[in-house]
This record gives structure tokens, sequence and C-alpha cells, in this order.
């Protein structure tokens, strides 16, 4: 049975480009305030089976809260329709009704005579909610004496013990340290273990995945994959690495484009035309002229996924004959620690010899990018047999790397876990 139907709902909202007018104003000159209609939900239908745990995930802006806010009747749509059937309790600002001059007991009262609850109820459950926030020694408190940590776990754990037909949560379970957050997410487990619906936004996928039986991705006002939890959140994390890296290429086309600015500008001013570049240096005799991060099918990318294929392309020109040059390449964590380095001649990749004006393009192929989510610096370098720098870019080109796991440290090392008893 059907216990949350939307259909077809549509909300818009009014963003003002300028400062309110007086009343004088829209009198006398009859002037109007100019804004733009942000559509914030466009045409979304979904329907939620009693006892479901469905998760909202999304960047922001794309429409999660305001779905949210309309399900509890905050908000109302310009069309469509919502039915919601059975007792609904919503987690979307914490400690909303809280008085600063009230004791944490008194707020527990209050809060939970907003959410629902009755003199009666609330009293039986109030050692339940005293112990559940873990402020036993501070609920005589007035609660503008509580730290925002101690605020939201009394909030949290007033709402939780009201125990709806459908429970509907927005970014509420990062309150207190981790102890704590895993038992709001136990409590989350046992109220959908006894049947409540729950529908929950949030950013941190791994909870997402961990809670619901059913994900919907909405983007842009629409609903973009609705299924699987473990299916949509690696689509959804895919799109989000495509976007980071359009992000990045624009960021870096940017960038190249100040510095030949700088330097057309530097060039009118110095003679010389010398700039000084404390990342690079050497003498020459080969010089890389360019370094591309590319996919596998050479197609420019600065955000990758965590496994996935990438080459780093290293353009050359020979200013003078030499013997035997060596490529070398090497991979840094943004706080500089050395992931991994290696070259030509280590890699048993010899280069006989390059003659003056020669030039081509080092490719240093990686099948598969084994490294946890962050931020890299690469080094290129080309120099010769004793070790001579012909051209080193010392940590000169980033790249980010996402991931669809959870794990810590710098590199992904292959592994498999196995269970004996």
């Amino acid at each position: 049975m059907n216990v949350i139907s939307v259909s077809n709902v549509t909300k818009s909202f009014k963003v003002f480009k300028e400062r309110a007018s007086t009343l004088k104003d829209r009198i006398v000159n009859k002037r109007k305030n100019k804004y733009d209609i942000y559509l914030a939900l466009d045409e979304v239908s979904l329907d939620i089976k009693q006892g479901e745990t469905v998760g909202l995930i999304g960047r922001n802006g794309s429409g999660k809260s305001t779905l949210l806010k309309l399900l509890t009747g905050i908000l109302y749509p310009d069309r469509g329709n919502i039915d919601i059937k059975g007792k609904v309790s919503s987690l979307l600002e914490l400690g909303a009704g809280f008085h600063p001059d009230f004791t944490g007991r008194e707020n527990i009262f209050m809060n939970a005579a907003i959410l629902g609850l009755s003199k009666k109820e609330i009293k039986n459950k109030l050692d339940q909610i005293i112990a559940f926030s873990e402020l036993k020694n501070y609920i005589e408190n007035p609660v503008r004496s509580y730290s925002s940590g101690m605020y939201m776990r009394l909030a949290f754990s007033v709402a939780i013990m009201v125990e709806p037909d459908i429970l509907l949560i927005d970014e509420v379970l990062a309150v207190g340290d981790a102890a704590f957050q895993q038992k709001c997410m136990d409590q989350l487990l046992r109220l959908r273990n006894k049947g409540t619906t729950i529908v929950f936004v949030s950013h941190d996928l791994g909870s997402v995945e961990k809670l619901c039986d059913r994900v919907l991705w909405i983007k842009n006002g629409k609903v973009a994959e609705d299924g699987n939890p473990r299916k949509v959140i690696d689509k959804y994390l895919s799109y989000l690495s495509d976007e980071e890296n359009k992000r990045l290429i624009e960021e870096n086309t940017s960038h190249q484009q100040s510095n030949e600015s700088e330097l057309e500008l530097e060039d009118g001013l110095n003679e010389t035309n010398e700039i000084i570049d404390e990342t690079r240096w050497g003498n020459k005799f080969i010089e890389i002229i360019d370094v591309k991060l590319t996919d596998d099918l050479n197609n420019a990318k600065f955000g990758f996924l965590s496994g996935e294929p990438m080459k780093i392309h290293i353009k050359y020109k020979a200013n003078k004959d030499v013997e035997e040059p060596v490529f070398g390449c090497g991979i840094h964590t943004i706080d500089n620690i050395h992931c991994y380095g290696t070259n030509t001649f280590i890699d048993k990749v010899y280069i006989e010899k390059l003659k003056k004006n020669d030039d081509g393009t080092m490719i240093f192929n990686i099948p598969s990018i084994d490294l946890v989510a962050g931020t890299f610096l690469i080094t290129v370098a080309v120099h010769d047999i004793n070790g001579n720098q012909y051209d080193y870019h010392d940590r000169k080109y980033s790249f980010k790397i996402s991931s669809l796991a959870n794990d810590v440290g710098i590199v992904k090392i292959n592994h498999e876990w196995i269970h004996k008893v």
C-alpha cells in the first residue's frame, strides 16, 4: 500500500534581484521589484510504500529539501497533488520551538507537544529521551548554556521518540560524536524494522546506502534515477566526477589564460624575458612543452573516479642532441607526501638518442588509478642517465580523485576479506 503519493508536483520560488521597494515607491512611482522564477521541482511524481525507506540524494539546490517540506505541509505545490496516509513526524530543523531560557526538561515537554505527543505520552517517554540524549547531568540547565552539539542531541532525542507512521529526515544525522551518530542510526534502523516509512535526505552517501531500501537522485528539480541504492549512488558519483572534471578544465583554462597574460605583460617590461618559476628547473637540452591528463580515449580530464584509467601525456622538444634521455613521473598528495615515482630507466624503456629539433610525446599510461578520494599533484621530468636535469616540473599539475568507497589513506590496495569459523 502506498502511504505517500506525489503526482506531477511543481514548485517554484520568486528570487528578487534588488532590495524590496518601499510602499511609497510602489504608490508614487508605481515601482515593482524585479525577480526571476526559480523552478525548484518540475513535474515530480513518486510513490512510497508502507514500511519503505527512501533516500533522496542530489546536489545543493536540486530540490530535495523542497520536496520534503512539501511532504510535511510547510510548503504547498504550485501544481500537482500530494497524498499522505498516516501520522507524520519530520526532522527538518532540529530544535525548532526550543526556548533558550527554558531548561532541557521544559523544552522536552514543549518540543514533544509540538511534534504531537500528549502530556501523558511525554511523561512516559521522558526518561528514555533524557537517557538517549546522554544529558542527564545538564537537563535542569537552560538550553542557552548548552553547546551546539548538546542542543542538537536533545532535539534529535525528542524527535526520534515520537515513533510516527511516516518519518521525514533532512540532513540531521551529523549530531554529536561518532558514538552518538551510530546510536541515532541504530534507532532509525529500529524504527524501520517496526514498519515506519522513512524518507531520508542526506549528502552522507554511506548512511543513505546503509539505511535505505531505495534511492532517488533528484537533479535540477526532476527525478534523474530511482532504484537500487548502490546502483543509483554509483551513477550519482559518476555524474559528480564528470561535473568536477568540467569545472577543473574550465579552471585550468582560465589559469592558463591568466598566466599567458602575465607573460605578455612581463615580456613588455623585461628585455631578457626571464620568468622565475620555482617549480621548474633544468638546462632545457630537452624541454617539456606541454603536459596533459586524459582518460583512455584521450579526452582531457582532471577529475577521475578511483579505479578509472588515466594517461599523462608529456609533450617534449629537443633543443640539442642528447643520448639516452630518461623521462620520469611522480604522484604526490596535496600535502606533499610522495605516493609513487618511476622513470623510463627503472622500467627499462630505453630511448637511444634524440636529435636537435626532434619532438614527440611520452605517455605514462595508468590502466587503473588506484588512489582514495583526494587531490593529488604530478611531477614530470626528463634528465640524463646520471640524473642531470634537462627539464623538471615539480608538482606543477593537479587532479582529483572521487571514490565510490569510504576507505581512507592514500592508495587502494587490492584485497579481500575471508571469514573462517
